[in-house]
């Protein structure tokens, strides 16, 4: 199926988000996957709140203070940084409700946590229409600096964050550091990760590749530990469907403690993957969307997309020539280093199923539609040293023997794995770059030209990889054409989880697929965690950082209080285009922001 179906009812949202001062609201138009058909409420998503006893409590609880749902920072370019908050107004003004006054809300950026030293200063008005959220992006500041912000309204103050503006100053190579999240599913586990980011002081930003959020319910779709049920939970109790819906989900992530301290202590750079909206979505639907019961799917990507820009510290690039809504966007840091973000969703082709896989080569299927790709391989002309890219789905071509055992094994966990590449074993998962081979091909040979090193840097397959991009694997001596790293998921479920818990069986699945691919060097299928990637001229390292329980062998993901360490490093060399194994872990920043 051709890319070309686009989203004609996705709004543009880029006003508040695009520079200068904040603009107080944003006007946009306005069940689970067993309710019925939504009609005008899911239209205006502000019906009755069907919040999950289990965790709506920690909702209502962070709705009691006027800034219960933390701040945030993100998007950091050398002169600018987008400031986050949500405020309550009073207690009926739940996330969702669509209740609660127009409030005032002044915010201030200072050079010192005690603000003796204010460099900006101003205010804007959360309303309903935008769910009381508050966006300022604060604009003119001094490259490479750290700040910190707070908020003010109705007698109360925020927490204190701390955010910085990015290492990009002409004719200098400062120190890039950052972390690698994707894949937090609130009822997959406790989000013990995001404490241990939340520690560090070396981090230039987190970088967030998708699956912020997930879209299940607590009942037959529920998606995480059954030692979790009735302690973690959902809220709203239902599958995401209707704004409302979205908007209290976020509101839930954003009562966690660990995200909470982890979004007050970087700023963060945020793309979305599928469970944002709904899993394995496309241009016109999902594997998880039943357009009888739950309506239509752009309208439901809509308001899904609306309570995201809503609730994360993103500011939306330039919309013309948008197909949609526009979100890729790129960063630099100097003549160090560029950052190209992806956006794979929106306008995708069908994902291929059934026996017959000849057509994932079809050039008239696409996973980044052609703009977004022709920005991103023009990207890669450019003179840079490294050139990153953050991507939601593996980009290496991936195989797996088509041995009954592995596929028995895999096929339940991996859409289109149950049909033969003749002569080449399985496709791994069409969800990928694999489904979209010419895709694939056109970044791969674009890689190969590019005017430095590129460096792929993935979420999505919950676990650890470091991959060679060669154009063609099978061939007797294959060519990288670059790297791909790829970063554990903070909870969700892992090879390790789909072998019901069995490390033997976990090693054995990542032995089969590694094994079948030899340009996968590296693969780790048991731990969660993040990734921490530091970038000098020299070359680009990845910590691979894990999380383990200090109730051994429980589950980490069910201990609040797990405990963090590196697992394995891996590098890649300026101009070598391979991974290898690194010396060490990473020690300390070349230098530091200025204070």
């Amino acid at each position: 199926m051709s890319w070309g179906v686009t989203d004609n009812l996705t709004p543009s949202l880029s006003a508040p988000f695009a520079g200068g001062p904040a603009t107080p609201g944003l006007a946009t138009p306005g069940f689970d996957r067993r309710s019925l058909l939504i009609a005008g409420a899911a239209a205006v998503g502000i019906a009755a709140l069907p919040w999950g006893e289990a965790d709506a409590a920690a909702v209502r609880a962070a709705a009691g203070k006027v800034f219960g749902f933390g701040v945030a920072s993100g998007d950091p370019t050398a002169d600018a940084i987008v400031l986050w908050t949500r405020v309550t107004p009073s207690p009926d003004a739940l996330p969702g409700s669509g209740r609660g006054a127009p409030v005032t809300v002044r915010w201030e950026l200072a050079a010192d946590k005690d603000f003796r030293r204010v460099v900006r200063s101003g205010s804007v008005v959360a309303t309903a229409v935008r769910d009381h959220t508050v966006h300022v992006d604060v604009t003119g500041l001094p490259a490479y600096t750290r700040f910190f912000y707070r908020f003010q309204a109705l007698g109360q103050t925020s927490s204190v964050g701390r955010t910085q503006t990015a290492p990009d100053v002409a004719g200098r190579t400062h120190a890039l550091r950052f972390g690698v999240v994707s894949c937090a599913n609130w009822t997959g586990g406790f989000f013990s990760p995001y404490r241990h980011l939340a520690k560090r002081d070396d981090l230039d930003f987190v970088l967030c590749l998708g699956d912020y959020l997930y879209e299940y319910g607590n009942g037959g779709d529920r998606y995480g530990p059954d030692e979790l049920a009735g302690k973690r939970d959902h809220a709203p109790a239902g599958e995401m469907v209707k704004l409302a819906d979205y908007r209290q989900r976020h509101a839930l992530y954003k009562t966690d403690p660990d995200l909470q301290a982890a979004h007050g202590q970087h700023p963060w750079i945020m793309t979305f993957d599928d469970h944002e909206v709904c899993d394995n979505a496309w241009s016109r639907g999902a594997e998880n969307h039943q357009t009888d019961a739950e309506g239509s799917f752009v309208t439901r990507r809509r308001l899904a997309y609306q309570a995201y820009l809503e609730w994360v510290p993103l500011r939306l690039p330039d919309q013309r020539g948008a197909a949609g809504t526009r979100f890729w966007r790129r960063f630099r840091f100097g003549e160090l280093a560029d950052l190209s973000v992806l956006e794979t969703r929106q306008n995708r082709s069908q994902q291929v199923t059934g026996a017959d896989q000849t057509e994932v080569s079809d050039p008239k299927r696409h996973l980044p539609e052609p703009a977004q790709m022709a920005w991103l391989t023009n990207g890669l002309k450019a003179k840079s040293s490294w050139h990153l890219v953050g991507n939601q789905v593996v980009l290496a071509q991936l195989r797996v023997p088509s041995t009954p055992a592995v596929v028995g094994q895999l096929a339940g966990m991996l859409p289109g794995l149950s049909s033969p590449v003749p002569g080449n074993g399985y496709v791994f998962n069409t969800d990928q770059w694999d489904g979209y081979a010419a895709d694939q091909a056109t970044l791969l040979g674009a890689m190969a030209g590019a005017n430095g090193d590129a460096v792929v840097l993935t979420g999505d397959i919950h676990s650890s990889w470091a991959n060679d991009l060669p154009l063609d694997p099978g061939a007797p001596v294959a060519s990288s054409v670059g790297t791909e790293f790829v970063c554990p998921s903070i909870t969700s479920d892992g090879f390790y989880e789909i072998a019901q818990r069995q490390s033997a069986g976990a090693t054995a699945l990542t032995t089969a697929v590694q094994a079948a691919n030899r340009h996968i060097r590296f693969l780790e299928g048991i731990h969660h965690g993040f990734c921490v990637t530091d970038v000098t001229p020299a070359r680009v390292q990845v910590d691979y950082v894990w999380i383990s329980s200090t109730t051994s062998p429980s589950d980490p993901r069910l201990d609040p209080a797990a405990t963090a360490s590196v697992g394995a490093s891996w590098q890649t060399v300026k101009g070598s285009r391979v991974v290898s194994p690194a010396a060490a872990s990473l020690g300390a920043r070349a230098d530091r922001p200025r204070t």
